[in-house]
C-alpha cells in the first residue's frame, strides 16, 4: 500500500517514531541524523487535521526493555510510522517495531526510510511490520517540515531528488529513481542556516538561478550559513568554473568534493581544489570524500591521504558497507580487534588497517585545520605544562620526534609495522628527556611518565608549584622507591603537581 492509503478517515492520531539508533546524544540534532522524513510526514498529517506525536529515543533506553515511560500510553495512536536509515542498523528498527506491537495491540505499524526502501522484503520479514513504504512521499515533500517538533536552528532543503549518477556504492538511484529538480527555492527559506540534502546539488540544471537567489538572501541578511551535506560534483565544477565563486558568494561553508578512485585521478582532484580556492575558499576549509574498506587497499588509500596533506585539505572518510549489509557492530574501543562476524571487512582490508586508517584520518584533519606539521596526543590533551608544550610546538617534526614518541606527520605514509601510540599511557611511558644544547637550552628540564605504575623507572622527580610557578628538581636514587612514593604523596598534600620523568641511565 502507498502511504496515503493508510491515512483513512478513521485515523485521528499518528505516532511518528525514530528508532534508538546508536547516535551520540550530542549528534541527535545534527543535520546528518535529523529525521527529516518524519518531520515532513508530520506537516502532511497536520494539514489533514490529524494529531501527531514524535518520539525520539534516548540513549539510556538502548536495551529496549524500558524504552518509554508509561506516559507514552496516554497517546492512543491509530497508526504508528517508524523511520529507518542505514540497512546495517536494521536491528534497531526491528526492536522498535516489536516494542510498539506489544505496547499497542492491533495497531498497524509501518516502516519507511532508507533501509525499508533498499531491502523491503527483508524489512517486512525481519521486523514483522505491517507494511513497508518505498521511497519519498512526494505529497509530503511539497510541505515545510514540522521543525517545531525538534530543537534545531537550521533548515533542510532539497533542490532535487534522485541523482544523475549511478555509483555502485550508493543506493540513491534505487530509492529515488526519478530525477526531479526545482527551479527556485527562495520562497522555502525561513531560517538563516541552510543545509542542502541534494544527492548532487550542482547537477540541478537551474543551479545558477538557485545560487543567485541565495546570494540575494545573504546580501539582505536573510541567511547567514549554507552547507551541502553531499559533495560537489567535480565534473560539473570543472565544466562551469564560475560556480566556485558563486558558492562562496552565496555563503557556502566547508565545501566537499569526492575522490573515489586511485592516484591517477589526482590531477583532476587538484584542479577542482584550485577552482574552489580561486573562488575564495581556503584549502583547510575544503574536504575530500574518500571511501575506505573498499576496492583500494590501505597502502593506496594512504598515498591518497598523503597527497591531500600536501594540498592542505581535510578528508571526510566513509567506511564502506554493502547496500545489503544488515549488521554493523564495529567499535573503536575494541582494540584487540574484530572480525567479519562483527562488521563488514572488505577482502582488500583487515581490521587492523581499518582502525589505523581511521586514526590517521583524525590526526590528518587536526593538522590541516590548525595548519601544523605534526600531531601529538600529549600536546592535544595538554598533558605537559604550557611552557614546555610551546617549546615543542616551535620544533619541526624531525626534531620533535626525538622527544615526543607519538608525534605523527600527515605528509608521509604510515605502515602497519609502525609503532602507533593511541593511548596517553603508552606515550607518556616512552617520552625521552631532551638534551641541553645551545638551541634548546631553554627547554624545561623534564620529561614524563605515569608516576606510580612506572615509578621503578624514575631516577629524577620534578615538581611544579602552582602557587609560585617554580620548577623544583628533587633527586631521588633509582633504588629508593619508598622515598620516591612518599615524596609524591607529600607533594599532593602541598598543592603541587608531581611531574616524574625517565632519563637514560649512564
Amino acid at each position: 500500500m502507498a502511504f496515503e492509503d493508510w491515512i483513512t478517515k478513521d485515523v485521528k492520531n499518528v505516532l511518528l517514531v525514530e528508532p534508538n539508533f546508536p547516535i551520540p546524544n550530542k549528534s541527535r540534532n545534527h543535520a546528518n541524523f535529523l529525521p527529516i522524513g518524519l518531520l515532513k510526514i508530520a506537516a502532511y498529517l497536520r494539514n489533514k487535521s490529524i494529531n501527531i506525536k514524535l518520539v525520539r529515543h534516548d540513549k539510556e533506553n538502548l536495551k529496549q526493555t524500558t524504552l518509554f515511560p508509561k506516559k507514552n500510553q496516554e497517546f492512543k495512536p491509530d497508526l504508528i510510522c517508524v523511520t529507518s536509515i542505514f540497512t546495517y542498523w536494521s536491528k534497531y528498527v526491528k526492536n522498535t517495531v516489536s516494542y510498539y506491537k506489544s505496547l499497542y495491540k492491533n495497531i498497524p505499524v509501518i516502516v519507511g526510510g532508507i533501509y525499508a526502501s533498499l531491502m523491503p522484503e527483508h524489512c517486512k520479514n525481519y521486523t514483522k511490520c505491517d507494511d513497508v513504504i518505498l521511497g519519498p512521499i512526494y505529497e509530503a515533500e511539497k510541505l515545510y517540515p514540522a521543525y517545531d517538533l525538534v530543537d534545531v536552528d537550521y533548515q533542510i532543503v532539497h533542490t532535487s531528488r534522485g541523482c544523475v549518477r549511478q555509483c555502485k556504492f550508493c543506493g540513491t538511484y534505487i530509492i529515488e529513481p526519478e530525477w526531479k529538480c526545482k527551479k527556485s527555492i527562495k520562497k522555502e527559506i525561513k531560517k538563516k542556516k541552510i543545509i542542502f540534502y541534494d544527492n548532487n546539488l550542482l547537477a540541478n540544471p537551474y543551479i545558477k538561478n538557485i545560487l543567485n537567489e541565495l546570494i540575494e538572501l545573504k546580501q539582505n541578511h536573510e541567511i547567514s550559513y549554507v552547507e551541502s551535506q553531499s559533495g560537489f560534483d567535480g565534473r560539473i565544477l570543472r565544466k562551469h568554473p564560475e560556480i566556485a565563486k558563486m558558492l562562496k558568494k552565496a555563503g557556502f561553508k566547508n565545501p566537499k568534493i569526492a575522490w573515489d578512485y586511485n592516484l591517477k585521478q589526482a590531477p583532476k582532484i587538484k584542479e577542482q581544489i584550485d577552482l574552489l580556492i580561486s573562488g575564495g575558499f581556503k584549502a583547510k576549509e575544503i574536504s575530500i570524500f574518500m571511501i575506505y574498506n573498499y576496492d583500494l587497499d590501505y597502502n593506496e588509500m594512504e598515498k591518497k591521504r598523503v597527497q591531500c596533506a600536501k594540498w592542505g585539505v581535510q578528508i571526510t572518510d566513509c567506511r564502506y558497507r554493502p547496500l545489503d549489509q544488515t549488521f554493523d557492530e564495529y567499535s573503536p574501543y575494541k582494540t584487540k580487534g574484530q572480525t567479519n562476524k562483527d562488521y563488514y571487512i572488505h577482502p582488500n582490508w583487515t581490521d587492523k588497517e581499518i582502525r589505523k586508517f581511521r586514526r590517521n584520518i583524525r590526526r590528518h584533519n587536526i593538522c590541516m585545520r590548525h595548519e601544523v606539521d605534526y600531531h601529538s596526543s600529549i600536546l592535544e590533551r595538554k598533558k605537559i605544562p604550557q611552557e614546555l608544550a610551546q617549546k615543542y610546538r616551535e620544533m619541526d617534526y624531525n626534531e620533535v620526534k626525538q622527544y615526543l614518541p607519538d608525534a605523527w606527520t600527515p605528509v608521509k605514509s604510515h605502515d602497519l609495522n609502525e609503532k602507533d601510540y593511541f593511548k596517553i599511557s603508552d606515550t607518556l611511558t616512552h617520552i625521552k628527556k631532551p638534551e641541553k644544547t645551545q638551541k634548546n637550552q631553554t627547554l624545561l628540564n623534564h620529561d614524563y611518565c605515569p608516576p606510580k605504575q612506572n615509578i621503578i623507572q624514575i631516577n629524577y622527580l620534578t615538581t611544579y608549584n602552582k602557587t609560585n610557578s617554580q620548577i623544583v628538581e628533587n633527586k631521588n636514587k633509582k633504588d629508593n622507591i619508598d622515598e620516591c612514593i612518599k615524596y609524591i604523596i607529600n607533594t599532593k598534600q602541598k598543592n603541587e603537581i608531581e611531574i616524574p620523568y625517565r632519563i637514560n641511565a649512564k
